[in-house]
């Protein structure tokens, strides 16, 4: 063999995988598209995480957190959702300094960076950048990789992190359950005068949704949802109009706002593979589920899918059995699948109802979010998934951007 094990995506989870399995000393190699450039200092990509407790405690265990300057790191102390004009809203958290945060805010590409720097001192992992995996083949013996350079790749287990649109899952013969909401997401930075006192919020206007995010100092991570035909009107909107609409539509609770960055665009798209494993193959990331942005999933599922595959090959090592063990990865498979598909199906589910503008809907949701506010046991419910440190184990409530 080559290599123990075959990574096909340098992204997030491929490198977390990579780094989960340091203390094994396995021979990894992570397969992917973009330059080696790209990849040790990606480009700034508008897309802010709010990360769990859970996500933090991992990164930690990976050497990644401590990598992010302190500076870059905004703690989230209280949510809230808005539904149309309501003044009502539904709140979490806690304003007081001292209180317990319910999570942080990190921009994606410092976290792909500190996770590259992780790897990067690591003697048996290699990067084998701007190249692309043409086909994949597994046997009982082992996995097989023809790379688009004209190389090939032998492997005992081979995993795919190559996005929601995994190439590699489909050649595995793995369908996906797969959501095009028809909609756009468009993310950006903006500085306001008034301080965003560690809030995120999300307002369900009609046509559209605004998420605004809590950065460091005085800015913040925008996300503007709106159906797919709408989204280049909105790109090319004149800044200042840009920014007076987004003050007004947020109810100048910020005062006066001014992009920071350039607008950049996303389809939202939402996946779920069918299944996470085959003979010698294991999906992760967003190859697995690639869900919707609303309630904040993606990125902290990916990390903890990341944990429980590591864990079982981790044990097999140990033991000096076969890593790539159906038992295994039907083991990684149970753990994951419970935890992400009711949180797959409830995600589209909230997604659904806010976002459908017919008055049953709108009665719906206002009913929704009435009786979430008066609930003590609801609102515990999923604070208590926020700032859990444990793997999830079942649906979240939450309706955080």
């Amino acid at each position: 063999m080559d290599c123990d094990i075959a990574i096909v995506g340098a992204g997030p989870a491929g490198l977390a995988l990579a780094r989960a399995l340091a203390d094994t000393g396995l021979h990894t190699v992570l397969v992917e598209r973009q330059s080696r450039e790209q990849v040790a200092d990606p480009a700034f990509d508008g897309r802010d995480i709010a990360l769990t407790h859970l996500s933090r405690r991992l990164l930690r265990q990976l050497g990644a957190w401590e990598r992010i300057a302190p500076a870059e790191i905004a703690p989230l102390q209280c949510a809230r959702v808005l539904d149309g004009d309501s003044p009502q809203a539904l709140g979490f958290g806690d304003a007081r300094a001292d209180a317990e945060p319910l999570g942080w805010l990190v921009s994606n590409h410092l976290i792909r960076k500190a996770l590259h720097e992780a790897i990067a001192p690591l003697g048996h992992v290699e990067l084998r950048c701007g190249t692309a995996v043409e086909q994949v083949a597994t046997d009982v013996n082992g996995v097989r990789l023809a790379l688009a350079d004209g190389s090939a790749l032998r492997a005992r287990l081979l995993v795919g992190a190559d996005t929601r649109f995994s190439a590699t899952r489909r050649q595995m013969g793995i369908g996906a359950a797969m959501k095009d909401f028809g909609r756009v997401a468009i993310v950006c930075r903006m500085r306001h005068e008034l301080s965003h006192e560690h809030t995120a919020w999300e307002c369900f206007h009609y046509g559209r949704t605004l998420a605004i995010l809590p950065m460091p100092g005085d800015a913040s991570s925008i996300v503007i949802t709106v159906p797919a035909d709408q989204a280049q009107a909105v790109l090319d909107q004149e800044p200042a109009a840009f920014e007076a609409e987004v003050a007004q539509r947020f109810g100048h609770r910020l005062g006066a706002m001014r992009l920071a960055s350039k607008r950049m665009a996303y389809p939202l798209v939402a996946v779920h593979a069918d299944r996470f494993v085959a003979q010698r193959f294991a999906l992760i990331g967003d190859a697995a589920v690639g869900m919707h942005p609303v309630t904040a999933h993606g990125f902290n599922l990916g990390l903890s899918g990341v944990d429980l595959l590591a864990g079982e090959i981790r044990r097999q090592w140990q033991r000096g059995a076969d890593i790539a063990s159906p038992a295994a990865l039907a083991r990684y498979q149970s753990r994951h699948r419970l935890a992400t598909l009711p949180l797959f199906h409830g995600t589209n589910g909230i997604v659904g109802l806010f976002t459908d503008d017919r008055l049953p809907a709108r009665l719906a949701r206002k009913a929704v979010l009435h009786l979430s506010e008066r609930l003590p046991p609801v609102r515990w419910a999923i604070r208590h998934k926020l700032v859990s440190r444990e793997h999830v184990g079942g649906p979240l409530l939450a309706l955080l951007p």
